[in-house]
């Protein structure tokens, strides 16, 4: 796929496709099988990083390991929607956030670690915070599309044969996914830098190189932690992205996750307790082709009944926040 961007190419796209393979990639590895110079690699890895808000990070992966998951939306007061959504930001708990609805919504979903933390913050600090008018909370029921499938792999940047090449080889931890107390420090560092080496999170959890060599293994085999990356999507070209909040008949369900998963323009679709079926993430080159894509390709799944469509004004966070500068 053509990019447009005079500034980044689509070299950029397959680095950023290749670090959504595997994130922890030597710059050698990546160079060889994206066919340049591990010089090369590094030079585009710093500029992303510098200009196109790459960040390469762990992820602890809440369905896998059994934790809830809520998409929350507000309702609020005009002008105060910012100054609440960076409030938000700084919660651990929060995974991304985005403003809608002209500046008067927050969409923003939380991943709370025990049930404490999820009644502290739908039952006590929500209601409480001054200018929110109104509170819908959907609880996530199952995944179709997203997490640890990277929405880059749908553009096409890399062959299957280069895909493939990248991708950890096959490991032998496929045990039950958790997450222990002693494996804090060593996610501390990883959510920080997904690509911190070995030395750093040796000397971060005390443990020797086998042992943080096996522990990181066994977290990303039986999937607790996925390496994730965050980029401006306006970078590549893409830079609409809305939440689709569709409602479908009861049998027709899985039928339009499943559909919506194999759909290019979606990037995460989940089923939803709540006022409607399915949550989903789109993201395109226009609005021109976000109507196309909710007349066409959505419009045409047979079960929807009804589509809310929600485009964001400003992403205030994605897997981290970086605090605006004053």
């Amino acid at each position: 796929m053509e990019r447009e961007s005079s500034t980044f190419d689509q070299l950029d796209l397959r680095l950023l496709n290749a670090l959504e393979v595997d994130g922890r990639a030597s710059f050698s590895r990546l160079g060889t099988v994206l066919g340049v110079s591990d010089q090369t690699v590094a030079r585009r890895y710093r500029r992303l990083c510098a200009e196109g808000g790459l960040r390469v990070v762990a992820v602890r992966d809440a369905e896998r390991l059994g934790h809830d998951q809520w998409t929350l939306r507000l309702r609020c007061v005009p002008d105060s929607a910012p100054a609440i959504a960076e409030a938000l930001a700084k919660r651990p708990d929060t995974s991304w956030i985005g403003i809608a609805s002209g500046g008067t919504e927050i969409i923003f979903g939380t991943r709370p670690r025990s049930a404490g933390d999820r009644d502290d913050l739908l039952l006590g600090k929500l209601p409480r915070t001054p200018r929110v008018m109104e509170i819908r909370a959907h609880q996530s029921l199952h995944r179709f599309y997203g997490g640890p499938d990277g929405w880059l792999g749908k553009l096409g940047a890399l062959s299957p044969d280069e895909t493939a090449a990248l991708r950890p080889g096959p490991g032998s931890h496929h045990g039950p996914a958790r997450i222990d107390r002693e494996d804090e420090p060593l996610l501390a560092v990883l959510e920080r830098d997904g690509r911190a080496t070995c030395p750093e999170l040796q000397r971060a959890t005390g443990r020797s190189e086998s042992a943080v060599k096996r522990r990181l293994a066994a977290l990303l085999g039986s999937g607790a932690v996925h390496i994730d990356v965050e980029y401006h999507t306006e970078t590549i070209g893409f830079p609409i992205l809305a939440a689709l909040w569709i409602t479908t008949t009861p049998a027709a369900l899985h039928s339009v996750g499943e559909a919506l998963a194999t759909h290019g323009e979606i990037a995460h679709a989940a089923a939803t307790a709540g006022p409607c079926s399915i949550i989903a993430t789109a993201v395109t080159r226009s609005t021109a082709d976000l109507y196309a894509y909710l007349s066409g390709p959505l419009g045409r799944l047979e079960g929807v009944q009804h589509v809310e469509t929600s485009p964001f004004l400003r992403r205030v966070k994605q897997l981290t926040y970086q605090p605006p500068l004053r």
